[in-house]
């Protein structure tokens, strides 16, 4: 069958960054309250659970509330609504979320749920009881959409209001301004080193050295922001907003440290190297780059024992070299790819 294409090239996004330690304040409310990945993360539960008690008692009753409501989520609604640079200090923000009106308050704080329920979003924030429910039929597989949008619907603004104004400001007094300066210096040195990159990646492969995620183009998707964090390190957040995928993402290592070594090489390097410093790491390599195999495929193919073979890949896929797709392994060809660049980057004697 001969095809004539008369449509346009495919197009991709428009990646930006925005930084700001209230971000960072907003993923903490929200990390500290989702006990079920506290296992998960850097710091150990007893950390968040310190945290939490650090607080005056009129606070811990808001972060109770927003434990119950998800209400962390309104927060990062309202921390997305700036201009042209991110709040960047608490009382400007605070300032703003006072002054919104009330029916503004709420439809900001209910998550975008596509373009085609924008109108139902506003009119569900306007007191629609149909609209309202139409929201929460189109998001009943998520985790707590369903119930997040009930409550932001039915109660009373100015409660929520009060509640908001609280929990930022008194997460962010206890938390954020004893470090504050050593938070934004940490931010800005991961923005510049991610801009620095932005001309010699193309914007797929900038959001996946950044995330450690692909992130193929959508047809509404027009911009991809970059927001780095700490707090919930080593996750990477996604979220959604009109025409917008948002992305929170780890503080790469060498930039949690206050003191830069020139001479200190990025962890991602040299875990990529020493993945690849192995005769057969590099078999599988170039197999993988051929086509996709499943473990039995591989063992097979080398005429090793399984265990040695998943030893091996999972030395790949730590280094973000190998991904999954089902029981198929695959190779990220676009991280090999940036390997040069990123060395290139770290040899640079002008740093």
């Amino acid at each position: 069958m001969k095809v004539w294409n008369i449509g346009s090239e495919r197009t991709t996004y428009e990646v930006q960054f925005a930084f700001s330690p209230l971000f960072e304040a907003a993923l903490g409310i929200a990390v500290a309250t989702y006990e079920q990945i506290h296992h998960t993360l850097e710091q150990p539960p007893a950390h968040w659970r310190e945290l939490i008690e650090a607080l005056p008692p009129a606070v811990q009753r808001e972060v109770a509330y927003a434990k119950a409501h998800n209400t962390w989520k309104t927060l990062l609604h309202l921390l997305h609504q700036y201009r042209q640079q991110p709040f960047a200090e608490l009382k400007s923000f605070l300032g703003y979320v006072r002054q919104l009106p009330e029916e503004e308050l709420r439809y900001q704080a209910l998550p975008f749920l596509g373009e085609a329920q924008q109108a139902s979003r506003r009119k569900a924030a306007q007191g629609s009881s149909a609209d309202r429910e139409l929201l929460q039929a189109a998001c009943r597989s998520h985790l707590f959409f369903e119930r997040y949008i009930a409550h932001i619907t039915s109660v009373d603004a100015e409660e929520l209001r009060q509640h908001l104004l609280v929990l930022m400001e008194g997460w962010y007094q206890a938390h954020i301004e004893p470090q504050e300066e050593r938070i934004c210096r940490m931010l800005e040195r991961e923005i510049a080193q991610k801009r620095g990159m932005q001309e010699k990646l193309d914007p797929e492969a900038l959001v996946e050295w950044a995330t450690g995620a692909s992130y193929p183009p959508e047809p509404t998707v027009t911009r991809v922001l970059l927001i780095p964090q700490a707090v919930y390190r080593p996750w990477t957040v996604q979220a959604d907003d009109a025409g917008c995928k948002i992305f929170y993402y780890p503080v790469a290592d060498e930039n949690l440290r206050e003191q830069i070594d020139p001479y200190q090489p990025p962890q991602t390097l040299v875990q990529s190297f020493k993945a690849l410093g192995d005769e057969q790491r590099l078999r599988m390599a170039k197999m993988l780059a051929k086509q996709e195999l499943t473990l039995q495929e591989l063992t097979e193919a080398l005429q090793m024992a399984k265990s040695t073979v998943h030893h091996h890949l999972s030395m790949l896929r730590s280094a973000r070299l190998v991904e999954t797709s089902g029981t198929r392994y695959r190779l990220r060809s676009q991280a090999l790819s940036q390997l040069p660049l990123l060395l290139g980057q770290f040899l640079d004697t002008d740093k």
